[in-house]
């Protein structure tokens, strides 16, 4: 048989998370990898080898099955967003402004200007509140639910999708993997796809009137986030192939914007980021 093997050494990796993760997940129904044997003392993990074939790669070939692919990624999420919570940490507002932070940490100081950091952190304090107190219910994020992050494996568990790159999953609101999907940073989603899975989503998980503007508020807040974290893998990890993706980041953070939920947000970046800064 084919396995894959994790190498992930302590102390400076720690393969439980993803343990833990994979098997809430499979007890609940859905295609993560079994765990086939482990040595957490070195840091060795076996685990099912779902192949090769990954959303991204197959919808460059394929472009004409991207509404049937993603749509299985959305009763995914229907069906996950039916079940409780995993037992992990809560996505709450000290995580979500220390990840909208990453952009005025590591973005502005690249590109020379000197921001309002405190005033962004109010402009979020201010926006914040609506996925906090949404009628959502709490779910399990995964928080990498994307294109590169998705299998197409044989069989009808899971509506054929291996999902991967989950240990880092949080307890927090629904529409956080949709932004992850659709809003992807490494592949153009095109609008309409992304409307139509908005609306498909609303016919499998009948989400509360503040979807929308949750989403939007997520949406900002995650392509803030890369915006930040991309910048940093140049700075300071020396890959300068991430600034590729920053225009894309940009576009997608600025549509965020528009909407009305962002207003406090919106203003902070029209009086702190020029627009040929972006």
């Amino acid at each position: 048989r084919r396995a894959v093997l994790m190498d992930a050494p302590p102390p400076h990796e720690d393969p439980r998370p993803f343990i833990a993760i994979a098997e809430h997940l499979l007890a609940d129904g859905f295609a993560a990898p079994r765990i086939l044997a482990r040595d957490l003392t070195q840091g060795l993990v076996l685990i099912e080898d779902f192949g090769d074939l990954r959303v991204k790669e197959h919808l460059d070939e394929a472009p004409d099955a991207e509404l049937a692919v993603y749509a299985r990624a959305i009763d995914l999420l229907g069906d996950l967003h039916t079940l409780p919570a995993a037992d992990v940490p809560p996505y709450d507002r000290a995580v979500y402004q220390r990840e909208a932070g990453l952009l005025t940490e590591w973005y502005c100081p690249a590109i020379g200007i000197d921001v309002d950091a405190d005033g962004y952190a109010r402009a979020w304090d201010a926006v914040l509140p609506i996925v906090e107190q949404s009628a959502s219910p709490t779910v399990t994020v995964l928080r990498d639910y994307h294109a590169e992050n998705i299998m197409l494996i044989d069989g009808p568990a899971s509506h054929g999708l291996g999902l991967l790159d989950f240990q880092d999953a949080l307890a927090g609101h629904p529409a956080y993997d949709l932004v992850s999907l659709l809003q992807d940073a490494r592949r153009d989603v095109p609008i309409d796809v992304e409307a139509a899975m908005l609306a498909h989503y609303k016919t499998v998980a009948n989400p509360p009137a503040d979807f929308d503007a949750a989403y939007a508020v997520l949406g900002a807040q995650r392509n803030a986030k890369i915006i930040g974290i991309f910048t940093r893998l140049w700075k300071r990890d020396g890959k300068p192939r991430y600034l590729s993706y920053l225009p894309r980041m940009w576009s997608l953070l600025e549509r965020d914007l528009q909407h009305p939920a962002l207003a406090p947000v919106a203003n902070w970046f029209a009086a702190n980021i020029p627009a040929d800064k972006r």
